[in-house]
């Protein structure tokens, strides 16, 4: 049944599978969740694979991936968070895998975790259909002796939590030469562990990521991407980036975004090298906590293992 529908998608004409895709995707993100949040980049659009396990072996070389986030300077106990992923796929293969081990920093609690990724595409004439999966551990850390309350002897706040939970997630992209659109659910467990009775959801569940961008060739120098990202969780709004990059020869790139109800978002990028990509995000915070930090620094470094023979810079990653 599946090896039919596949065969019957692919023979689709290409209106057709990019109708049913999106409509799959915004009829998939409009149901309802039970979810913390969990965290999350700016600069999110170029390394997808921090959300979306369709995107292991995006490109066909291997690439390491450092992402480092300070968030709202100046508050203490504010989420620092760190990540190193590595993906590759082969020139001839439509399997791509990688590894990703992450830490979480939020007041008195920390997550530190190993991802593991799978990823399988379809290829089409001029475009792919990838599906893939996550599996991982994480280790949930919470220090509640070393909060200060209000009320002496609360029993929730007498003992420190230490557990050891599995992570599974699932992501769906489709992309042609020019534009993507992709869903993805990061963490489809709902992990959770007791201290004296009381039930305590750790890390983030059931977050639905839709993603989707367009690059336009505006001429041989320059090139703009728009991209637009929603994340749906229950409890909270809908929230949307929408975001604008330009790349400049290849090399130099600049962004905006606007995260509703939240901060906008200056990017800068600098391909160095064809194989050292370097970026830079700065928030600045439009919510009630704006007079209160001094906004949230952002690092990207990226390393990629180019063939000996590639000597310039054929094209930036722009997703």
């Amino acid at each position: 049944m599946l090896q039919k529908f596949i065969l019957g998608f692919k023979n689709k004409p290409f209106h057709y599978k990019a109708q049913l895709l999106i409509c799959f995707c915004l009829f998939v993100a409009s149901n309802s969740l039970k979810a913390q949040q969990e965290p999350m980049y700016s600069q999110y659009m170029f390394n997808l694979l921090h959300i979306n396990p369709a995107y292991a072996g995006n490109r066909t070389v291997d690439n390491v991936t450092l992402m480092y986030r300070n968030q709202w300077l100046g508050v203490d106990g504010a989420p620092v968070t760190g990540t190193l992923s590595w993906d590759r796929r082969k020139e001839e293969s439509n399997v791509g895998y990688g590894l990703q081990i992450y830490n979480d920093r939020l007041g008195v609690e920390k997550t530190s975790g190993l991802q593991a990724f799978y990823s399988y595409r379809i290829p089409f004439d001029r475009s792919f259909l990838s599906f893939g999966l996550s599996a991982g551990v994480l280790n949930y850390r919470a220090a509640f002796s070393q909060v200060t309350t209000t009320q002496n002897g609360d029993p929730l706040f007498q003992e420190d939590v230490s557990a050891i939970l599995p992570t599974v997630g699932i992501g769906f992209l489709y992309a042609t030469e020019n534009w993507y659109a992709a869903l993805s659910v990061p963490a489809l467990l709902k992990t959770k562990v007791t201290a004296h009775n009381n039930q305590i959801t750790t890390g983030a569940n059931n977050h639905y990521f839709l993603t989707t961008g367009y690059l336009f060739k505006v001429s041989q120098s320059f090139k703009l991407k728009p991209s637009v990202m929603l994340k749906a969780v229950t409890g909270a709004p809908l929230e949307y980036d929408f975001n604008l990059n330009g790349w400049i020869q290849d090399i130099v790139g600049v962004g905006v975004s606007y995260r509703t109800g939240d901060a906008f978002v200056g990017m800068f990028e600098l391909q160095m090298t064809p194989n050292i990509r370097i970026g830079y995000a700065y928030d600045y915070l439009i919510s009630n906590l704006k007079n209160y930090n001094k906004g949230t620094h952002e690092l990207l470094l990226r390393y990629e293992f180019l063939p000996a023979k590639s000597k310039r810079i054929l094209s930036p990653r722009y997703y």
